[in-house]
């Protein structure tokens, strides 16, 4: 799994941080969603899935 992130797209919204804040953080000035970990472990993949579907803005891309 290879995580990418569109930073123009994303609208802070925060809920890929809430739902895997292993592999999500948020940028302190404007609250963008960052990547911790672009390849995460097997364990972390649900829950990178779920952040992809709950994401408002579609910003996250997974390649499997």
């Amino acid at each position: 799994m290879k995580i990418t992130i569109d930073a123009d797209t994303c609208c802070s919204a925060g809920q890929c941080v809430l739902i895997a804040p292993e592999v999500f953080d948020q940028r302190e000035e404007d609250g963008v969603a960052v990547l911790l970990d672009a390849e995460p472990p097997a364990g972390q993949h649900a829950a990178v899935r779920e952040a992809v579907a709950v994401c408002p803005a579609a910003a996250i891309e997974v390649q499997e």
